[in-house]
C-alpha cells in the first residue's frame, strides 16, 4: 500500500471511528438489549451490532473492493488476508460497557496483503484515540508516543493479565504463573484487550498476556505496539495468525525472551 492510499484510508477510518464513538456516548444511558454468545460472560449488545453495521455499510459503500473481518458477523468469510482487510471490534470490552459504562474501546486494524498498515484504538468514554500508520509512529490523540524504554527487567515490569492464568488452565501450569506474578512488580486486569495493547504502547504496562483472542481483539493493537518498538507473538514466540484465535503476549521487546522462556517452563 503506497503512502497516499494509506493516508486516504486512515483519514476516512478516523472520521468513522470518531462518529461511531459520539453515537455510543450519546446513547450510553439508553435501554440496552444484552444477549450471550458462547458463554454467560461472552456478551453482545444491540450497540455492538449497530456499531459494526455502521462500519460495514460505510466501508462497503466507500471501498467496495475491501474486505472485512468483524466480531458480530457482518463481515466477510475470509480464508486469506489478500487485498485490503479491515479487522473490526465495534466494542472491545462489552462486559465493561454493560456493567461500568466505561473502559471499552472501538478497535479497527487495517491490513494489506497480510501486513498491518493502520491501527486505531478509541477509548470512547475518555475520548482518547490511539492510532498508528506503518513506519510513521504511534499517537495518543495528536501526541506521538515515545519508543518503549530500554533495559527493563522483570522485577520492574507491570503485566496485564487475566486472573484465570492463576487457575487450572490448558496452557501453562498455575504454579508457574504464580511464580511469574511474584516475580514481576505487579499485574493489572482492565477487561479490554484493545486498551491493554494501547497501554503497552504507551508504557503504562510493560506486557499483556492472554490465553485466547480473536483477530478483531488484537489487529489494531499489533500495529500500534509495533510502531513503538514493542513485540507481539503467541506464548510460544510464534507470529500471530490473523485468521484464527491465538494466545497473545504483547510486550516491551526487552522483556520478550525472558517472559517467553519463563512461560515455556510451565507449558502443558
Amino acid at each position: 500500500m503506497n503512502n497516499e492510499r494509506r493516508e486516504t484510508i486512515y483519514n476516512q477510518a478516523k472520521e468513522w471511528i470518531l462518529q461511531a464513538g459520539t453515537t455510543i456516548r450519546e446513547k450510553i444511558n439508553d435501554p440496552l438489549v444484552v444477549n450471550t454468545k458462547s458463554n454467560p460472560n461472552d456478551l453482545v449488545t444491540t450497540m455492538d451490532e449497530a456499531t459494526e453495521s455502521f462500519f460495514v455499510s460505510r466501508i462497503k459503500d466507500t471501498f467496495p473492493d475491501h474486505f472485512i473481518i468483524s466480531e458480530e458477523g457482518y463481515g466477510d468469510n475470509l480464508k486469506s488476508l489478500d487485498g485490503t482487510v479491515w479487522i473490526i471490534d465495534p466494542i472491545d470490552g462489552t462486559m465493561n460497557f454493560v456493567h461500568q459504562k466505561r473502559n471499552f474501546a472501538i478497535s479497527v486494524g487495517i491490513y494489506h496483503d497480510g501486513i498491518g498498515e493502520i491501527g486505531f484504538i478509541y477509548d470512547v468514554m475518555s475520548d482518547v484515540l490511539y492510532s498508528a500508520k506503518r513506519n510513521e509512529g504511534a499517537y495518543k490523540n495528536d501526541v506521538k508516543l515515545a519508543p518503549l524504554k530500554k533495559e527493563i527487567i522483570p522485577e520492574e515490569a507491570i503485566l496485564g493479565m487475566n486472573h484465570f492464568w492463576l487457575c487450572e488452565n490448558r496452557l501453562v501450569d498455575e504454579i508457574t504463573m504464580q511464580k511469574l506474578v511474584k516475580k514481576v512488580r505487579g499485574t493489572r486486569t482492565y477487561g479490554s484487550a484493545a486498551l491493554e495493547f494501547a497501554y503497552v504502547a504507551e508504557g503504562i504496562i510493560d506486557g499483556y498476556l492472554t490465553m485466547s483472542l480473536s483477530p478483531w481483539d488484537v489487529a489494531a493493537g499489533i500495529v500500534i505496539v509495533n510502531e513503538v518498538g514493542g513485540a507481539t507473538t503467541n506464548i510460544d514466540g510464534v507470529q500471530v495468525n490473523m485468521l484464527e484465535k491465538n494466545s497473545i503476549f504483547a510486550c516491551n521487546s526487552d522483556l520478550q525472551k525472558y517472559m517467553l522462556d519463563f512461560l515455556q517452563k510451565g507449558r502443558k
